[in-house]
């Protein structure tokens, strides 16, 4: 199995916004940080926005947060909702298959099988999991904060 690249960047996206809480963050941050493009940037947001785990604001002073707590968000969810519409393989498409052995292949059984365990494997991890005490995602992700934080334990406070 393999992650699309929506998805790939679905969860730079989340964790981005999870590592800058109490602010409004912009696709152009976001590209800069995680390596994506500004163009694929905005239809996976606007998809992520549409299934409620981003909010979004427009205008000026716009930008866009997690829509919801970052314990909330699991990633089995966000894996699920972004990959169910791309085939595993020809014969879990509607329109395009043509193999003959469909109806009587226990292969397909075994690949659903696994892909839900895939799946049921990520239900347990949220979001802030992956970046709570994650100093190294946070240094990346948020390096201001980061800063500031590393000058406090320097200090000693």
């Amino acid at each position: 199995m393999r992650v699309t690249k929506r998805t790939n960047i679905a969860m730079r996206v989340l964790m981005f916004c999870g590592a800058n809480t109490g602010r409004l963050v912009t696709k152009a941050e976001i590209a800069e940080r995680c390596n994506a493009s500004e163009n694929h940037l905005a239809q996976v947001i606007n998809q992520l926005a549409q299934l409620g785990f981003l909010h979004t604001q427009r205008g000026r002073n716009g930008g866009l947060s997690l829509g919801r707590p970052a314990e909330d968000i699991k990633i089995g969810d966000v894996f699920r909702v972004l990959e169910a519409p791309v085939p595993l393989a020809e014969c879990f498409a509607d329109v395009d298959n043509t193999c003959p052995l469909t109806e009587a292949c226990r292969l397909r059984t075994a690949l659903t099988d696994a892909v839900e365990a895939f799946y049921r494997s990520l239900d347990p991890i949220t979001l802030d999991a992956l970046i709570c005490k994650n100093h190294d995602l946070l240094k990346i992700l948020n390096p201001d904060a980061c800063a500031i934080r590393d000058d406090a334990l320097a200090l000693g406070t």
